[in-house]
């Protein structure tokens, strides 16, 4: 295993089109390689980003022709580099939706697919409604990946509250865990960075959340503030803002190990019976 890696995440304000999106996350992306990332995570949505489902619906594609994650399977491979996609927007076999991220190789292959697990149905407080199900069917399986011999969770944004999720991904090896999020501005700002770090702490992992953020096409508004959290609980590296942007920060891949001799707590679990 690589003793360290540098990581790049992106912050993007996706738009409501394939070819808009595409445009806007290129850039991101070769200026994240440019300045050493080995590893590139987007975040959710990173293809397109249309809440409107007649709207939407009519642009996914199935993953193997969907323009914006082909074309960075081809800047993978041009700028040898792994690419985390934090979650396309696609078709799934069935004809239904999905939320899907797309770990893809060096050499422009696909490593692993991920479809989100939790779906966000919600009422806020602040009025927001929000029912992920009525367009995306849910995963039905945790999935971690290697990546130069470091081992990835693969999660997304809603699925940050569901902590048994983080915990199994741990116990099957992932030291690393990428939440990539379009978050809510009210939720986010309440708890984005306090869950993260509760994740990172629980685990013994580091957290890699990029994010959306802003006012989009479609009228949403995103929280930003993309981050990383060391294994320890440590917020290392963020961006403090909204707007489109790259973050690069080094994991020391030994601090996974480190933490977790010194708090066993994923050893030191008990099941029980109750209440």
């Amino acid at each position: 295993m690589l003793a360290g890696m540098k990581v790049g995440l992106i912050q993007t304000r996706t738009p409501a089109t394939h070819a808009a999106a595409l445009a806007h996350v290129l850039p991101l992306v070769r200026e994240a390689a440019a300045g050493g990332a080995r590893l590139i995570v987007t975040p959710e949505g990173t293809n397109i980003l249309q809440k409107d489902r007649e709207q939407l619906l009519p642009q996914l594609t199935r993953l193997e022709d969907d323009p914006v994650v082909n074309a960075l399977r081809d800047a993978a491979r041009e700028l040898s580099v792994w690419i985390d996609i934090g979650s396309a927007l696609v078709l799934r076999e069935d004809g239904k939706a999905a939320n899907r991220q797309v770990l893809v190789r060096p050499d422009g292959s696909i490593a692993a697919t991920y479809d989100k697990l939790h779906m966000f149905d919600v009422d806020l407080p602040t009025g927001e409604t929000a029912r992920e199900s009525a367009t995306y069917e849910p995963g039905d399986r945790a999935v971690t990946a290697d990546v130069d011999g470091l081992r990835l969770g693969l999660t997304i944004c809603y699925d940050l509250r569901f902590p048994a999720l983080y915990r199994a991904l741990a116990t099957a090896g992932a030291q690393v865990m990428t939440i990539p999020a379009a978050f809510t501005r009210p939720t986010g700002e309440a708890h984005w960075e306090v869950l993260m770090r509760a994740r990172a702490i629980e685990t013994g992992s580091y957290i890699l959340a990029p994010a959306q953020g802003g006012r989009h096409e479609d009228q949403r508004g995103t929280w930003g503030h993309s981050l990383v959290v060391e294994p320890w609980g440590a917020v290392v590296a963020h961006l403090d803002h909204d707007e489109p942007g790259v973050l690069l920060a080094d994991l020391d891949l030994a601090a996974s190990a480190k933490a977790r001799a010194a708090i066993p707590a994923l050893a030191n679990a008990r099941s029980f019976t109750g209440p």
